[in-house]
């Protein structure tokens, strides 16, 4: 089991996430639904899909910068690495090596459609 004062961290949940109707409405108001628009047109216009692609490069860029944003992709790639690891050992295991002994391979990057084998 747990410590005797071990407690879960306290989700931090944002009701308006649940919202589907408020989230269609946001995304219905936004950059992405009128880029979309204007791409779909068959006479486009140039001009608006240049202002159209800065004013969602900033946003995507304000969104990256984000705290919570940079927490997450801090840890989606120890998660991502954790993983990777995991995969090495499965398949060290499966080729007959001992589990216990395989160690983490730094130069993998982690697609293993063109790997060779790290042992």
């Amino acid at each position: 089991g747990y410590p005797p004062n071990f407690q879960l961290p306290k989700r931090q949940r944002n009701e308006d996430a649940l919202n589907i109707p408020k989230l269609t409405k946001i995304f219905r108001e936004s950059i992405i639904y009128e880029s979309i628009h204007e791409i779909n047109k068959e006479e486009k216009n140039a001009e608006k899909l240049t202002a159209l692609d800065k004013e969602l490069k900033d946003l995507y860029q304000e969104v990256m910068e984000n705290p919570n944003m940079v927490a997450f992709n801090e840890a989606k790639h120890e998660l991502d690495a954790m993983m990777t690891f995991i995969n090495e050992i499965l398949m060290g295991a499966v080729n007959g090596e001992d589990p216990a002994t395989i160690e983490h391979q730094e130069g993998c990057g982690g697609n293993c459609a063109s790997c060779g084998g790290c042992h």
